[in-house]
């Protein structure tokens, strides 16, 4: 029978893992899973039959939801907490005790629930505004929203970024044992041209307003294991995209990069292939080289960083079978000069 927990139990800061491992191999959950016992025994099952060592974990995912009781007032105020982790402490304590690493997951920008509750943080729809002059009259009615009818947060505010830096340590002190920040950038998807930011000045390049965040993140969390998730194009473009990720950026300040490198998120005609879909070796290969010779050319003082990329395993623009998955894993270990850590899965079932 499972050991019954004290009373104090959820409460209790927990220690970080004893022996971290070197190689991460993991798979994401999300917070409902997080929140079902037959489900976690599922995945720490799955992690121990296929020789895996970690779990990453939605602790605040797209909805800007916190999913687990947090003590936290601006949480509280604003409405952001719904408990879908119910005992967040134990869980942790469970995962360790079964010698397996626990990230927790922040997305940051992309916050409708922030948005809806501090519209003088979001970005705005300019043709939703009523214009008095040359300010926009903005509420949570004018709030800008992407393809997914999702709110974004200004990238720029010291006060967002307090927030989220907050949250992440508190999961600190629970136990987890590294936190990962995704959505670290501007929006991407959706009507661009319609956006207002009350903040950005739209003069600075939007690569140094999310760098200032990366540096400010590294200062507040000085000692923690932190890590960031981009995009898979950003290992081969040098621009930022237009969303202010440049792969150079991220090096100084983060333990791990782990860029989003799934086939089916390449356009058409990336290395001449009409679906590169069908070919995860030969696009995660190149990408991979592509950044490792980046990271390269930066001298160690300068970089912390450690690439650890997200790989597919969800059908969009081919059946991503065992077949597929395998040859995306082999492709990071195959990758130059062999520097890069193993990989997530982002899985269908999780």
């Amino acid at each position: 029978s499972e050991r019954v927990l004290s009373p104090n139990a959820d409460i209790e800061n927990q220690k970080l893992l004893t022996n971290p491992p070197v190689e991460i191999r993991g798979i994401y959950v999300t917070s409902w899973s997080a929140g079902s016992r037959e489900k976690m025994e599922y995945f720490i099952n799955f992690i121990k039959k296929n020789n895996l060592n970690a779990v990453i974990i939605d602790v605040k995912d797209f909805s800007g939801y916190v999913a687990y009781d947090i003590k936290n007032s601006e949480v509280e105020k604003y409405g952001a907490k719904e408990v879908r982790i119910p005992r967040i402490n134990a869980l942790i304590k469970k995962l360790h005790n079964e010698n397996i690493y626990v990230i927790a997951r922040i997305t940051v920008f992309q916050d409708p629930v922030l948005a809806n509750s501090r519209p003088d943080l979001a970005i705005h729809s300019k043709s939703k505004c009523r214009v008095s002059g040359v300010r926009c009259q903005i509420s949570s009615s004018t709030l800008w929203l992407d393809r997914k009818k999702l709110a974004w947060i200004v990238p720029d505010s010291k006060e967002v970024w307090d927030y989220n830096i907050a949250i992440a340590k508190d999961v600190g002190e629970r136990g987890f044992d590294e936190v990962n920040f995704d959505y670290i950038r501007f929006a991407s998807d959706g009507n661009l041209d319609d956006m207002s930011f009350s903040f950005w000045d739209g003069k600075t390049s939007k690569n140094a307003v999310i760098k200032e965040f990366f540096k400010y993140l590294r200062e507040q969390l000085t000692g923690k294991k932190i890590s960031a998730d981009i995009f898979g194009l950003v290992t081969v473009n040098y621009n930022d995209m237009g969303i202010g990720q440049v792969l150079e950026d991220f090096f100084p300040y983060f333990d791990y990069i782990c860029p989003m490198v799934y086939p089916s998120h390449y356009a058409k005609g990336f290395l001449e292939y009409q679906n590169p879909a069908l070919y995860p070796y030969e696009v995660i290969k190149y990408s991979m080289d592509s950044a490792l010779k980046r990271l390269a050319t930066m001298s160690s003082s300068s970089s912390l960083a450690t690439l650890r990329p997200w790989l597919q395993d969800f059908d969009l623009g081919a059946d991503y079978d065992a077949d597929k998955v395998k040859k995306q894993i082999q492709a990071v270990y195959d990758s130059a000069f062999g520097r890069t850590e193993s990989a997530f899965g982002e899985t269908k079932s999780a």
